[in-house]
């Protein structure tokens, strides 16, 4: 990934424990109600950096895991007060996919709740994260 160039990444968000299989079929159902898009990245909050499953993920699909300062809400189009209190944020999954696509990111649809994983894509014209974990 060259930064300047257009990036789309997945934000994350789960339950504690979630399984490899339960990643990749969200993963794999976000894609797809976006059309099959090409991911540059996976991405999730500091809160979720050292569940298994989702660093898991990323090596299974040859990508990075970015850990994003999430984006503010004013910038979400989804709000869960479960996640609220769980994560300080409205949608773990849209703000670490547009905390890690950057300023100038947007969403390309809503978060996709599949059993439990949140899963949410953005996309930009350059990489706004510092952290990475895979």
């Amino acid at each position: 990934m060259v930064l300047g160039e257009a990036v789309t990444v997945a934000g994350l968000g789960s339950r504690r424990g979630v399984a490899l299989a339960e990643v990749l079929a969200a993963v794999a159902a976000a894609r797809a109600a976006c059309g099959g898009l090409r991911l540059d990245a996976l991405a999730t909050l500091p809160l979720k950096a050292a569940e298994p499953g989702l660093a898991a993920a990323a090596r299974h699909l040859g990508l990075p895991l970015l850990i994003a300062s999430p984006a503010g809400d004013d910038r979400l189009m989804t709000r869960s007060a479960a996640s609220r209190a769980a994560t300080g944020s409205g949608s773990a999954a849209e703000a670490a996919a547009l905390g890690a696509a950057g300023p100038d990111a947007r969403l390309v649809s809503p978060r996709l709740v599949l059993g439990r994983v949140t899963c949410a894509i953005a996309t930009s014209r350059a990489i706004a994260t510092t952290g990475e974990s895979s």
